[in-house]
């Protein structure tokens, strides 16, 4: 006679300890897998940080202090606190009051005009053909040149006797004379405008064509199903599925806008008769050829001021309603 032995059975209490091992283990493996994450992310992310805090946070706090002072890049006598007179300086200056003019001149003919023209330029290499690639690298070799050189190079265009004068004079067949573009506080800043739009609009096509690139390609041709014409297709499709994209080329231009110096520090100086002069240009005057950090300081201020509220007047009216 053979006798069978029965399996031993695990009580329901020895599953569950079982079971709480192996969750504690796993438990410690993802914690272990979090903290390499964590800090394989924190070196990635330390030089980064290290030169926002060196040259962005620290000059920035450091700007805010001199403001109130009487500072001077070079002076035998050290900085003493006088409360808001460098502000109360600031608006009473009449050439503070042009730049704020001039900038906002140049920003709203600027923002418009490139974001629309980089637009056009988007939904025109936005299709696979022959050639597409050539115009995409000739529209952003602007960009990739430095401002500093197409300002020199647009200086000679620019000449009583420049190309843009020729070209004007062989049109026109000699009736009409170009003016001096630069030196004509009529035509200083459109020159500037003209320049700053060709140079920077191959940057925003770029961002648009990526905005346009991420739209759904069936809702075209459903669209085209129900034989709807192309405007229709840009208005309800096109349109609303560059929200993000148009939001970001907004803010990006208006800062960008804002800030304008290169053009006119290389170009103009600020002149004829401070029609081309803007904040920042006034700042970095200021700030370096007079050696008034703490006026200049205030003038950085009343710019971080404005571009922060322009900035959040931006973001409430681009917000995504319900």
């Amino acid at each position: 006679m053979t006798s069978t032995q029965s399996p031993t059975l695990v009580p329901p209490e020895g599953i569950a300890i079982e079971q709480l091992a192996h969750r504690k283990k796993r438990s410690k493996r993802v914690d272990r897998t979090y903290r390499h994450e964590r800090r394989a992310g924190i070196a990635m992310i330390a030089p980064a940080a290290v030169l926002l805090i060196l040259f962005i946070v620290i000059p920035a706090l450091l700007a805010f202090g001199l403001a109130f002072t009487n500072a001077r890049l070079v002076s035998p006598y050290p900085a003493t606190f006088v409360g808001i007179d460098n502000f109360i300086r600031l608006f009473q200056d009449e050439a503070f009051g042009r730049a704020l003019l001039n900038v906002a001149y140049f920003a709203v003919i600027v923002v418009p005009l490139q974001a629309g023209l980089a637009l056009v330029m988007a939904l025109l290499i936005n299709t696979r053909m022959r050639g597409t690639n050539f115009f995409r690298t000739v529209y952003f070799l602007p960009v990739v040149t430095s401002m500093v050189v197409v300002s020199v190079l647009w200086i000679f265009l620019y000449r009583e006797d420049g190309l843009i004068n020729e070209v004007i004079s062989k049109v026109t067949f000699g009736s009409v004379t170009g003016p001096d573009w630069l030196n004509d506080p009529a035509t200083s800043m459109p020159a500037i405008i003209l320049m700053s739009v060709w140079q920077g609009v191959g940057f925003h096509m770029i961002i648009w064509l990526s905005g346009l690139q991420t739209i759904s390609a069936e809702l075209y041709e459903a669209a085209d199903l129900d034989g709807v014409s192309r405007w229709q297709r840009f208005w309800f499709i096109t349109w609303p599925g560059l929200r993000g994209t148009r939001n970001v080329i907004l803010v990006t231009i208006t800062i960008a806008a804002l800030s304008l110096f290169t053009q006119v520090s290389v170009m103009t100086q600020g002149g004829p008769l401070d029609s081309t002069t803007t904040v920042v240009y006034q700042a970095v005057q200021a700030g370096f050829e007079q050696q008034d950090t703490a006026y200049a300081s205030a003038i950085s201020l009343i710019f971080f001021a404005i571009v922060l509220v322009i900035s959040a007047i931006q973001r409430f009216l681009t917000r995504e309603k319900d």
